[in-house]
C-alpha cells in the first residue's frame, strides 16, 4: 500500500558530508509518515554503492531516486544529478548531471519541495561542504515556513556550505553535528 509521507527531512552535503550522513542515518528508529531526501556531492559512479552502505546502517528503506519513482513515506531516498519532486504525482524526476554541475544539485532537490510545504511538514540540513550548493534553496524553503539548521563552525568538516547557511538564512537554527541528530529523530519522531 501506498502512503505520502507527512514528514520530509532535506538533507544536502558536500566535502566531508558521507559519513556524517551515515552517523545520521544510523541514529534513527523506524521513520513512521516521514522521508528523507538526501543529496550529497559524489562522483555519480559512486552513488549507487554508496546508497548500498548507508542501507547497512539502516532498518529503513534505502534507494537511490529515479526517474518515475513514487515518493513514499517511511524511505531513505538518494539523489544523483538533477532530481526534482513533482507534487502532482508524487514522483521524482531526474536527469543526469551536466559537465562541471554538481551530483546531486541541492539547490534543485530543495527547490522542487518548496511547493510542497503545506502538504508536508518540512525540515531542512546543511551539512558540511565547500562552497553555497543548496543555501538559495534552503533560504526560499525558510521564507516559506521550512524549519532549516545547519552546522555550527565546531562539527563542520568544511565550513563553506554551513557559513554560507548560516550567514544568508535570518532564522537558521545552528547546532552541532550531535544536535542535529538529536533534532532530526526528534523530527522524525513526532507523530
Amino acid at each position: 500500500m501506498y502512503f505520502v509521507p507527512k514528514r520530509v527531512v532535506l538533507i544536502g552535503a558536500s566535502t566531508g558530508g558521507p559519513n556524517q550522513i551515515e552517523r545520521i542515518v544510523e541514529s534513527l528508529a523506524f521513520l513512521q509518515s516521514t522521508s528523507i531526501i538526501i543529496a550529497q556531492h559524489m562522483v555519480d559512479g559512486f552513488i549507487d554503492s554508496y546508497a548500498k552502505r548507508v542501507q547497512e546502517k539502516t532498518k529503513n528503506s534505502v534507494s537511490v531516486a529515479k526517474d518515475g519513482d513514487r515518493f513514499e513515506s517511511s524511505h531513505i531516498y538518494i539523489c544523483k544529478g538533477f532530481t526534482t519532486f513533482s507534487k502532482d504525482n508524487y514522483r521524482f524526476e531526474c536527469k543526469a548531471p551536466t559537465l562541471n554541475s554538481y551530483n546531486p544539485d541541492i539547490n534543485t532537490v530543495f527547490a522542487s519541495f518548496i511547493p510542497s510545504i503545506k502538504d508536508m511538514k518540512t525540515l531542512c540540513v546543511i551539512l558540511t561542504g565547500i562552497g553555497d550548493d543548496g543555501v538559495a534553496s534552503a533560504l526560499e524553503l525558510s521564507k516559506n515556513g521550512a524549519r532549516c539548521i545547519t552546522e555550527d563552525k565546531q562539527s563542520a568538516i568544511v565550513d563553506g556550505m554551513p557559513f554560507r547557511a548560516r550567514t544568508l538564512i535570518p532564522d537558521i537554527e545552528v547546532y552541532s553535528l550531535e544536535k542535529i541528530i538529536e533534532v532530526i529523530s526528534e523530527f522524525c519522531d513526532d507523530i
